[in-house]
């Protein structure tokens, strides 16, 4: 297995400045490198504490991959609906060179209304704009004298500059948050699978994975070398009753992030998003001992924790794993002690060695 940190921020304005919350980050992302994590991933979103200090993840990458030189930067994920493919694959294969081949695309069709509308961008379309996009974006990575008409952008014969650093491309992996279509198209064009537990019950993340699978192999691809990202909220303390306050505080303000940020779902409605329309019933009924009890949080001592990955393992495979750092107003020794817990004490029972 690896593991790796997730800088998602859910803050805002009256919790922190952004300069504070990127100093912050970036000093995690280095100290991850330290312990031997695997990977620091970011996301993109606008506006909402959830996620909207960082809307643009390449960015921030790039700074990262200044102050490092092993740890894979992962995009988890980019929205391919609010760029242009030429824009998007250029910076990527500008940030592919900036880290001399340490990135990973994680792509994502989107899910909040509220982005949708800003961007003038029809929640009706998302699905075969999202498909478009990334086929451009693979396109411009790889071809010569590309032209492009899908429907939604006309352009070409172009020729990129710069060509990414890995070849043919970086690694492309697809978000789902809870449709098994996704999962399955990933697998059948052979890209990687980045998935959030904590919103499905373990019987569905354990079929959307096994669709990922089955269409991987189905489309003759090693099921078993397609990679599976899995992001969990996360706290270690040294006890089990400081771990478990505050891993529940932390849980409760990304919680609160979350139901702001999917509020939008109780009007909208999109037949491109089946579902979709109880995701603000089935956040507002999370609570945080349920989450726990079932593994969809990862909190405790360094013993409690091995026991819940070794539980993971068993319900879904050699998974990779992202740890959601705390929250980034919590006190930055015990944000450093939860990641040093983990990194020393839980990742050399499951993982390969340094890097690999």
């Amino acid at each position: 297995m690896k593991f790796g940190i997730n800088l998602f921020p859910t803050v805002g304005p009256a919790d922190q400045a952004p300069v504070d919350y990127y100093d912050l980050a970036l000093d995690l992302g280095v100290y991850a490198e330290e312990l031997g994590y695997h990977h620091v991933k970011t996301v993109e979103h606008y506006f909402f504490d959830y996620g909207g200090y960082s809307p643009d993840p390449t960015t921030f990458l790039a700074a990262l991959a200044a102050r490092t030189t092993r740890i894979r930067l992962i995009t988890g994920a980019v929205v391919p609906a609010f760029d242009h493919p030429i824009k998007l694959a250029a910076r990527l294969a500008m940030l592919d060179n900036l880290s001399h081949g340490r990135l990973d695309v994680g792509v994502a069709r989107g899910f909040l209304p509220e982005e949708f509308a800003a961007f003038d961008v029809s929640l009706d379309e998302s699905r075969p704009r999202f498909d478009a996009t990334v086929e451009a974006i693979r396109a411009l990575w790889t071809g010569e004298n590309v032209t492009v008409d899908n429907g939604f952008h006309t352009f070409g014969p172009v020729t990129l500059q710069p060509r990414p650093y890995q070849r043919p491309h970086p690694k492309i992996l697809v978000a789902t948050a809870i449709t098994p279509e996704s999962a399955e198209r990933a697998g059948a064009a052979g890209y990687g699978l980045l998935l959030v537990p904590s919103i499905n019950p373990r019987e569905k993340v354990r079929d959307i994975i096994g669709r990922y699978r089955a269409a991987r192999e189905a489309a003759g691809f090693d099921p078993d070398t397609g990679e599976v990202h899995l992001s969990y909220s996360s706290f270690l303390a040294d006890d089990s009753a400081t771990a478990r306050d505050l891993g529940e505080q932390f849980a409760a303000k990304n919680h609160r992030a979350l139901a702001q940020a999917v509020a939008g779902w109780s009007t909208a409605r999109s037949d491109q998003y089946t579902g979709y329309d109880k995701i603000v019933g089935r956040v507002a009924s999370s609570d945080f001992a349920s989450q726990l009890a079932a593994d969809k949080t990862i909190v405790g001592t360094p013993a409690e924790v091995i026991d819940q990955i070794a539980r993971i393992r068993d319900a879904f495979g050699e998974v990779t794993i992202s740890l959601q750092a705390p929250p980034s107003t919590a006190p930055n020794d015990v944000i450093r002690r939860s990641l040093q817990l983990f990194a020393e004490e839980v990742l050399p029972k499951f993982s390969a060695p340094l890097h690999q």
